[in-house]
């Protein structure tokens, strides 16, 4: 796919600046490439083309409170400008939708996303495990890991391996020891996030889930057992936030390595 004219990262701009120095660019040929900067109003959305530059990862979209046209709309304008294109907590429709403007486009039913590959190739970067408690766990998990990959990370899935059979995270302890950056997916008492945490010196990024019945309050219980766990190193998001723990996961994941590693 060519690369969208209003596309902007940081070596581009750097690019478009030399070229107008150089005199290979005039001055409305890049006041044209900058005109989206910082945001393009769609009247219903304003969208952040700014972000990449200013963060290094792009503008995510929440799917769940919008119509289908709005997504679509949204999803159109944010393609083709280098970088992938992620909406979050979707579903079939909206993405019946979003393909009729973006072909390209793909539905990960899972995790409840939508998904267009960006047009610049990156290299991924080792180190991200994403660890779910119980089957149940997986949509969310699955959220967290499509998240960090986009993000450019390379990410490895452990699932089902929650204190209920405390053998089967034990077998994995080779995996799990190996990781730069845990994110740990779980509902019911969420205890697998202190187990994990103990195990390990990587940064355990905790997700609860909504998953459970009774007393779990919608992933309340799950809340409060993850920020009173007794592990340290623990940090924790929102209830069914895989997005933000995937991020988070990422962004630690580039930082870098201390020296002599």
């Amino acid at each position: 796919m060519p690369e969208h004219p209003h596309t902007i990262r940081a070596l581009d701009l750097r690019q478009r600046l030399e070229a107008l120095q150089h005199g290979d660019q005039t001055v409305d040929e890049v006041l044209h490439a900058l005109r989206d900067l910082p945001y393009q109003d769609l009247g219903y959305a304003k969208l952040d083309h700014h972000r990449p530059l200013r963060t290094g990862s792009p503008e995510v979209v929440l799917g769940r409170g919008k119509t289908p046209e709005q997504v679509s709309g949204i999803v159109a304008a944010l393609t083709g400008r280098g970088h992938p294109v992620l909406v979050t907590k979707t579903d079939q429709p909206t993405y019946a939708q979003v393909a009729l403007l973006t072909p390209q486009a793909m539905f990960n039913s899972l995790a409840g996303a939508i998904i267009v590959p960006g047009t610049v190739p990156q290299e991924l970067r080792e180190g991200v495990l994403v660890v779910t408690a119980g089957t149940a766990d997986l949509p969310v998990a699955e959220e967290a890991a499509l998240t960090a990959e986009l993000m450019g990370s390379r990410v490895t899935r452990l699932s089902d391996v929650g204190v209920a059979g405390l053998h089967r995270l034990l077998d994995a302890l080779p995996v799990i020891q190996k990781a730069r950056v845990i994110v740990v997916v779980a509902g019911m008492e969420a205890a697998l996030t202190g187990v994990v945490a103990g195990l390990v010196s990587a940064p355990v990024v905790a997700v609860p889930t909504s998953v459970g019945y009774g007393a779990s309050f919608e992933g309340l219980a799950a809340l409060l057992g993850m920020l009173n766990s007794c592990a340290p190193g623990v940090a924790v998001v929102n209830i069914d936030n895989g997005f933000g723990a995937g991020y988070l996961a990422a962004q630690i994941n580039r930082l870098e390595q201390p020296s002599g590693e």
